[in-house]
């Protein structure tokens, strides 16, 4: 969400950042809005300091027994009254329209973000003040396999692990049973990346709901631009009142981002550091035909989700630690991996700047996306009024920081791609073990 005096004061910019995402120019249609909504406050000022010095008239008119101008007069109140009434519904009406509009707009990049329409503008990134030979030797290496590696979905079938079959009867496409061993090393690296990330990293674990309002979907950026993305359902509240529309939470982000949502908080708390561990749910609109083999691209996964609430003056470095405490995760389960910098057309909609985690699949002998960290700036501060009261005292917009820490499933893709053996058996990573009942492999019994 964008403030319109911005906007006024920085028309051009405004309009070529939106041009490198791919969207038309739009300043002149939002402060031509937002011009006849002034003039109809300005109208309204009038109207009503007319009406308040009529009102005063008419009393002395009735103290002199001027009846006749006494009656004008309270014909004038009552007439502009309804006049201001009529321009009180016109100003809202402008006030939403303009919301709306606002509402729509994706965020602006910040100045070094890559400019490009898709992701083939995306460039490799190696860290500040790093190198890609630094990066080489701080990632892990690429695994070498003397047999043709298999993709995720053939070793786990092989094991009697993943069932999609089964799942396209109980709920169609794109989802999967996970059973057995397949299913408890799932839950293993969802609850390592758990302890990891509160242990180790300073982030404080929230169990929040799966269910969310309207509101909390707004706040993030979800509505109202991406509604055919959203699972949504109807509770019933009584026979009497309409029924009440919740939504399933796309991302942990929706409501851990929410948790400061209408709220002013003290500069000395922040930052604030949030992360969950939940089931999620995304329709995939617009993926039809992609990846429709295996758990890449699912109705609902698991996922790791880490949020931070900074000032403005910490959001840049929080951002690069973020990505850090997402590379960690790899790091330590031994998955090769490369970071971009997302161009501004393959930008989320909320984000300033995005740096993606692909992590190698030698199944699909191809990188994937693991992790998505993202800086957003005061832009979903806005939407939600979360704010913070600096030292001189007048409040000002919180930046909201989101990223994955990781996607569950797709890790599971990544070890048992990474760390199948020829025989189809997973070999289990070293940071994995403990939370496997101390097993060193599965599917070699």
């Amino acid at each position: 969400m964008f403030d319109i005096k911005w906007i006024r004061a920085n028309a051009d910019a405004f309009d070529a950042a939106l041009a490198t995402r791919g969207a038309q120019p739009r300043s002149a249609e939002l402060l031509a809005l937002d011009d006849h909504r002034r003039q109809v406050i300005a109208h309204l000022n009038e109207a009503q300091e007319t009406r308040n010095a009529a009102s005063k008239q008419i009393g002395k008119a009735k103290a002199e027994k001027d009846d006749q101008r006494a009656s004008a007069l309270m014909d004038e109140v009552a007439h502009l009254k309804s006049t201001i009434q009529k321009g009180e519904a016109e100003e809202r009406e402008l006030e939403a329209n303009l919301r709306q509009k606002l509402a729509e707009l994706p965020n602006v990049p910040l100045a070094d973000v890559p400019v490009g329409e898709d992701e083939d503008g995306n460039v490799e990134y190696f860290g500040p003040n790093s190198s890609r030979e630094l990066a080489a030797k701080a990632r892990p290496p690429k695994p070498e396999f003397a047999f043709a590696p298999k993709q995720h979905f053939e070793l786990g079938e092989a094991l009697g692990g993943m069932d999609f079959e089964t799942a396209a009867k109980l709920s169609g496409s794109r989802f999967v049973v996970l059973k057995s061993q397949v299913a408890r090393l799932e839950r293993a690296i969802g609850q390592f990346m758990l302890d990891m990330h509160t242990l180790e990293h300073g982030y404080l674990e929230v169990q929040p709901p799966l269910l969310v309002r309207d509101e909390p979907l707004y706040g993030t950026g979800q509505l109202p631009k991406f509604l055919a993305d959203q699972f949504g359902v109807l509770k019933d509240v009584t026979a009497e009142e309409q029924s009440e529309r919740m939504w399933l939470i796309p991302t942990a982000e929706v409501p851990l981002t929410n948790l400061v949502r209408e709220s002013i908080l003290d500069e000395a708390e922040l930052p604030l550091r949030f992360t969950a561990l939940t089931p999620c749910f995304r329709s995939e609109a617009g993926s039809a035909g992609r990846d429709t083999r295996g758990m890449l691209r699912q109705h609902q996964f698991n996922k790791v989700e880490m949020v931070s609430i900074t000032t403005p003056e910490q959001s840049t470095d929080e951002h690069e630690r973020m990505l850090a405490c997402a590379e960690k995760v790899l790091s330590r389960l031994g998955i090769h991996y490369r970071v971009m910098t997302l161009c501004t057309g393959d930008m989320g909609f909320g984000a300033q700047k995005t740096y993606d985690i692909e992590a190698w699949l030698p199944g699909q002998d191809t990188y994937r996306e693991i992790s998505s960290v993202s800086v957003c700036g005061d832009f979903q501060a806005r939407r939600m009024d979360a704010r913070y009261r600096p030292k001189d005292g007048k409040p000002r917009y919180v930046h909201t920081l989101n990223g994955s820490g990781t996607a569950v499933g797709r890790a599971l893709i990544a070890v048992m791609e990474n760390y199948q053996q020829e025989d189809g058996s997973i070999a289990i990573p070293d940071a994995l073990q403990p939370y496997m009942g101390g097993l060193t492999a599965i599917g070699n019994s």
